[in-house]
């Protein structure tokens, strides 16, 4: 994708107007991953941020046992390291391509000039910032406060959510990265997997699951019933 069509979809910059679009262009750098290679690390220092041309790619941190915990798995149109751009610190976790992937570079000396001119570009960052907060609030109390076939539900209603006219969710991760994402081993996601198969509540055809019952993941993922 060129860069305004990325743009203009991107929760970052939606609805700007062209000329603010095209002042971001020119302050940009299109920087191309092969799989595998790391963005950024934690603790690096905030030079700018990137949004997804194309590709996918992983946002995760390494926990004191060494265990990996992905907090985020962006795609096309999505922001990474925003939040250094205004605070002016480090990267709070690592980033990493799970595909080959494109993304555009916006360097933050250039950047928060080009703010001091256009405010509405911040106040729309400002707005995915807090989107963002919300996120990790929710990523947390899953964590700590649910159980495994909880956290699933949740996650396959927020996906169905993304695209509320299919019940179809199509896995765009491996299960591996999927796990991680739920803080739980390949196995116990298996057995999840199985166990809500069994119940009625879905049905795993390959990369896709279909939501067969509603009503039933949202009391799991509620906590008013356990499977």
């Amino acid at each position: 994708m060129n860069f305004y069509t990325v743009m203009t979809q991107s929760l970052l910059f939606k609805g700007l107007p062209e000329d603010e679009v095209h002042q971001l262009e020119r302050i940009s750098e299109l920087r191309q991953y092969t799989k595998g290679d790391m963005l950024v690390h934690e603790g690096d220092q905030g030079t700018g941020f990137f949004v997804v041309a194309h590709g996918q790619v992983k946002v995760f941190k390494i926990s004191f046992d060494g265990r990996e915990q992905i907090l985020h798995i962006l795609g096309p149109g999505d922001p990474l390291g925003e939040v250094p751009v205004f605070a002016g610190q480090t990267y709070p976790a690592n980033a990493q391509a799970l595909v080959n992937s494109h993304l555009y570079f916006f360097p933050r000396v250039k950047l928060i000039a080009l703010y001091q001119a256009s405010p509405s570009l911040a106040m729309n960052m400002l707005a995915v910032l807090s989107r963002r907060l919300r996120e990790f609030t929710v990523l947390i109390e899953n964590l700590s406060l649910k159980e495994i076939p909880q956290r699933l539900a949740t996650y396959l209603i927020y996906q169905q959510s993304q695209q509320p006219v299919s019940a179809r969710v199509k896995l765009d991760v491996s299960k591996g990265v999927l796990s991680n994402i739920l803080g739980a081993s390949q196995e116990t996601l298996s057995r999840v997997l199985s166990k809500l198969t069994q119940e009625g509540l879905i049905e795993v055809q390959g990369k896709e699951i279909i939501l067969r019952d509603m009503d039933r993941l949202h009391e799991l993922a509620d906590g008013e019933i356990k499977i």
